[in-house]
């Protein structure tokens, strides 16, 4: 069977390539750390394996991969709509992330592995983290503080549907420091956050206009 369309070349969006292309090696480390959080290591195989409905995701993680110089396959699982990456890389350290840019992309791998946005461009915006292991998104929620977003607290939406389930919201007043600080290499996550930068920035541009009729 031939891949889909989205499994082959060329498919990365040509800004988030440029990203990519200009990051190092440490940074690149980094946002794989983060988005390996999402995965499951095999130790029979000693691979790492990430799933998810978004194939095209898993291309970006092939494309960084590849950047580090190491071998990773993609696949169908089964017939349901899930793919998987795998390969034999792993994080060096889980341990503390010492420079700020690797901290943004640890949080930027963490964030499109683990983080959600709106489904459509027209339903009220949000980012927020989710994950089980609590001690593993307070980390996460703590690099966010020291980057200069505001979060929300880390809570339990329902403790008796899942007592291990937690969140946290990055605030509203800091959606556009996630952006410029943060933002995405996943495909879908990408373009949801670029299309409310270019609302931010109409918004702010507005309002000026108006402070500005004002004093007119």
């Amino acid at each position: 069977m031939n891949p889909p369309a989205s499994l082959q070349p060329n498919v990365i969006p040509d800004s988030t390539e440029t990203e990519i292309d200009r990051a190092t090696a440490s940074e690149i480390a980094s946002y794989l750390d983060g988005a390996s959080r999402d995965g499951t290591y095999n130790r029979l195989h000693k691979t790492l394996r990430i799933s998810q409905a978004d194939v095209r995701w898993l291309q970006v993680l092939k494309h960084l991969l590849s950047r580090l110089g190491k071998r990773s396959w993609t696949y169908r699982e089964g017939t349901r709509n899930v793919w998987v990456i795998e390969t034999t890389w792993r994080p060096e350290s889980s341990g503390t992330v010492g420079i700020q840019g690797d901290a943004a992309a640890f949080v930027r791998g963490y964030f499109d592995a683990e983080g959600g946005v709106p489904v459509a461009p027209h339903d009220r915006f949000y980012i927020q983290f989710v994950q089980k292991n609590h001690a593993d998104l307070a980390r996460t929620r703590d690099l966010l503080e020291l980057l200069g977003v505001g979060c929300g607290r880390i809570h339990n939406p329902s403790a008796r549907r899942d007592p291990d389930y937690w969140r946290f919201y990055v605030l509203a007043t800091s959606h556009e420091q996630f952006i410029r600080t943060i933002g995405s290499w996943h495909p879908r996550k990408r373009r949801l956050l670029d299309e409310r930068a270019i609302s931010l920035s109409i918004g702010a541009g507005e309002a000026r206009l108006a402070s500005w009729e004002q004093r007119s």
